[in-house]
């Protein structure tokens, strides 16, 4: 199993220790410090949130993969993501014993691949997490949790509606296959938006984890 370290982070506002922790996973052949931006519409409204977004441990061309994305057929997807699973698993755990916090003080954000992962993970951890929130991305593991007794954590899915590498239909698709494990996650399109993330989304991603936080804005 590869090790991952960290690509990119912003401390919490209010200085050490964090009170929560937001795990940043990047699509394929990007990096954390692509993804670490995002952190920066939220931090203001999360003050004592660490925000980390580790490079995936493989490389891909100038960025990192969490998977080699060289078959497309949902069993070779999911057999990716389920190989990927526990480098994260193991980062995550190292992370919370690191600052002495919980599932429910933590939240996993994905893009496109790091979607995958993020609901991968999420979905097969003993706790859920306090909020789940994909963009642009698949769910392709539905199969390793059908048959057991898995977690219920909060899922909001965001995608564009003129995205030409994942098409929302993806969204469609996700949302139908978590609700047979009995997961209703919320969902949001964006009208014209292609492989991508805008401001909406942003904000409604935002309020999503602060809700799972139980916290205020």
């Amino acid at each position: 199993m590869s090790k991952i370290v960290n690509g990119a982070s912003l401390q919490p506002l209010s200085g050490p220790p964090p009170k929560h922790i937001i795990f940043l996973l990047h699509g394929f052949g990007s990096s954390g410090a692509d993804l670490i931006a995002m952190a920066t519409h939220w931090r203001q409204s999360l003050p004592d949130t660490l925000f980390l977004a580790p490079n995936a441990p493989q490389s891909a061309g100038a960025g990192y993969q969490w998977w080699p994305l060289q078959n497309f057929t949902p069993q070779a997807l999911a057999a990716g993501a389920a190989l990927a699973a526990p480098a994260i698993d193991t980062f995550i755990d190292r992370k919370l014993s690191q600052y002495g916090l919980s599932e429910a003080e933590m939240a996993i954000v994905g893009f496109s691949q790091g979607t995958m992962m993020a609901l991968q993970v999420g979905l097969n951890r003993k706790t859920a997490p306090a909020a789940i929130v994909g963009y642009s991305g698949l769910f392709v593991g539905a199969a390793s949790v059908a048959n057991r007794n898995s977690p219920k954590p909060p899922i909001l899915l965001i995608h564009g509606a003129a995205d030409p590498v994942i098409p929302a239909a993806a969204l469609h698709a996700a949302k139908i296959d978590l609700g047979k494990l009995g997961i209703e996650a919320e969902t949001h399109v964006s009208p014209g938006l292609g492989h991508s993330v805008d401001l909406t989304g942003l904000r409604l991603g935002l309020e999503f984890i602060i809700k799972g936080f139980g916290a205020e804005m």
